[in-house]
């Protein structure tokens, strides 16, 4: 039997947090970060979940990252996460988007609902770098024209859209 290789390997321990690597909207976020070089990017992972995706970022060479999460349990559990895969250049927070004043980053993700990702999508530009690239999921094919309406307001660009099972990862250029 013929192994298989693998370039990255995260140990997750998911407890009360989503992110588990197998929802769409996870798959869909990695999709886009293989792709990216992320050497001495500073990156921004909102609604962090279990870290999954900033681990994964440090891992392509991302560094400083801030990792946040609404949520008690996904704060806890990103902590542990972060410790378990002997992270070195990630800070969690406990919070949401009010938290982001005067931060640059190079790279943000954002893996939350259509809702909050419109409501929250100016605030992501404003702590986006020239240059920058917003990873945005955890909406549905359907709800794309409203993320679209949000890009033209902001004057981003839609640089990717990958989907699997309805739900939509998609990469905004700044």
């Amino acid at each position: 039997h013929e192994k298989t290789k693998m370039e990255f390997e995260i140990v997750i321990e998911p407890k009360m947090s989503f992110g588990t690597g197998h929802h769409e909207t996870t798959h869909l976020m990695i999709k886009h970060l293989l792709e990216l070089d992320l050497t001495a990017k500073s990156v921004l992972d909102m609604g962090t979940g279990t870290g999954i995706l900033a681990i994964f970022a440090e891992m392509k060479g991302a560094y400083p990252i801030d990792a946040i999460d609404i949520d008690e349990w996904c704060y806890i559990n990103t902590l542990e996460n972060i410790e378990k895969n002997n992270c070195k250049n990630i800070k969690a927070y406990q919070g949401d988007a009010s938290m982001l004043n005067d931060q640059r980053y190079d790279i943000i993700i954002a893996n939350i609902n259509r809702n909050i990702l419109l409501n929250d999508m100016d605030t992501y530009n404003r702590c986006l770098n020239i240059g920058g690239k917003l990873l945005l999921s955890g909406f549905y094919t359907q709800d794309i024209p409203f993320i679209e309406t949000r890009t033209k307001e902001l004057g981003l660009s839609i640089a990717k859209t990958y989907t699997k099972n309805n739900w939509v990862g998609i990469q905004l250029n700044k």
